[in-house]
This record gives C-alpha cells, structure tokens and sequence, in this order.
C-alpha cells in the first residue's frame, strides 16, 4: 500500500526531514546537556537472556491500521507489560502518524524499571539528543531511512551518549550496511516497505546471515505465540510487538503468552 508519491515511511520520513530543518535548537547545547543525565538503563544488555524477550510497544495507532487504543494510558500499559513480564518497553513518540508523544515515553518509563527504546523516525542529530533528553534507553535507526553517512553518524552518537541503537532492516542488503557500521542491535522489519503486508519468510531468511554476537530482533506482524515459537526457532532473541499488545484487551497475559510459547 502506498500513499500518494511514495510508501509510508518515504512519506513520514519527508515529513521528518522538513520538521528538521526548522530546528533552529544547538546541537552543541543539546549535547552538553545529555551528557549529564544518569546511566541509561541497558536496553541491549536486558535482551541477552536465554529465553525469548518480548519488547512490548506502546502504540495508539498505526498509518496502514488506524486507531489501535487511542486513549490508553502509558503509565497503567508499561505496568502491565512489566507484569507479564516483558523485557523492554518500546514507546511510539510520532504524534502525526502514530498519535505517539515524548509525554508518552516519560510516563511509560516512570510507571516502570525496564528500558525504554524511543520508537520514532531518527533522521537529525536533535533527534539521537531528544530522545537521551526525554530519558529513553535506546534510540530506532532505519537503514532504509537515511545514507551511510548519516547511519554512521547517528550510530556514534548514539555511543558516545550512552544509548543503545536499534538498526532496523528490511533485507540483505541493509543487514550488510548495519553489520559494516558496527550494529550489536539490529532489527529485521518483517513488512514490506512498498505493499505494506508483512512478508514471515523475511525474517527466517533474515536470521541466518546474523551474527551470533549480534542480538537479532524480529520486528512488525507478530500475531501471536505460534509466531513467536517461530521466530525464536529462526534465531532471534527477541520480538518487538504493538499491534497484537494493545488491542488484546489483556496486556500481561499476551505479554506472558508470547514468552511461554517457546
């Protein structure tokens, strides 16, 4: 499914790129005060378990679904992600897209001890900065969103404030370019960039060309527990889910669903 000159992400990520240039804010200022803030707390570090880890997403709603739970409350969602036993929380902060907030994040990361990945579209500096600012863990950077050059860039700041990255990819070629810049965390999206379904031969294809020092995250169309039994058999060490979470009327029993079903 496209939508009108190109795909979703082509056109959120124009949207991004314009916002960007508009801020006016000083890297250099934005720097200084991110190095000052506390530790972050490990989100790569509390993926390294033997079992499954579920990284479990606050998400209000998608472009290709619509409304998923508008008026979910992050706070009382992270609590019941936590119960189930979730490894991490995933926080949508995209407001025109996904109705996400930086609001979202705060709340969600305060309700909780686990670690936060900001889930929005990594395309400025500003962008690694806030998402350190507003106190997440970790930080999304789409290989099939920016150049080499500004994946490299984003990637070392993202080190050098103390963040984990999660470097998302659709296909070989963009795992090649997350493995060339040093990836440890790397995604494999399980959507389709152009049609917008979700392709689950992707990710089994996917995983074996990943690294075993690299922790392989499967991303996008995890229905269920038979989806998860799959995807860790594949290889992975963890699922990232929203859609299914949310809307399944009971976020710690789906949580704790997907992580007995292997």
């Amino acid at each position: 499914m496209s939508v009108g000159n190109g795909t979703y992400l082509e056109r959120i990520i124009a949207e991004h790129r314009v916002r960007a240039l508009a801020d006016q804010r000083s890297v250099e200022q934005l720097f200084a005060e991110a190095v000052l803030l506390p530790e972050t707390r490990g989100f790569r570090s509390s993926l390294s378990q033997p079992a499954l880890s579920v990284i479990a997403e606050i998400k209000r709603r998608s472009p290709s679904k619509g409304d998923l739970f508008v008026d979910l409350n992050p706070s009382v969602l992270a609590r019941e992600y936590a119960t189930g036993g979730a490894a991490c929380i995933s926080v949508l902060t995209d407001e025109a897209n996904f109705g996400g907030s930086q609001a979202d994040l705060e709340m969600a990361r305060a309700a909780v001890k686990l670690p936060v990945l900001r889930k929005d579209f990594t395309v400025d500096e500003r962008d690694v900065l806030d998402a350190r600012l507003m106190g997440a863990d970790a930080v999304l950077l789409i290989v099939a969103a920016l150049s080499k050059q500004e994946l490299e860039r984003f990637f070392s700041l993202s080190v050098e404030l103390g963040l984990d990255a999660l470097v998302e990819t659709h296909d070989e070629a963009e795992l090649e370019t997350a493995l060339e810049i040093g990836a440890e965390l790397i995604g494999v999206n399980q959507r389709n960039l152009i049609t917008f379904e979700v392709d689950y031969e992707r990710a089994a294809r996917m995983a074996e060309l990943i690294p075993d020092d690299v922790i392989a995250v499967a991303e996008s169309g995890v229905r269920g527990p038979a989806d998860a039994a799959m995807l860790r058999q594949a290889g992975y060490a963890a699922i990232l889910v929203g859609e299914t979470l949310v809307t399944s009327g009971d976020a710690t029993a789906a949580v704790a669903a997907l992580r007995e079903a292997v």
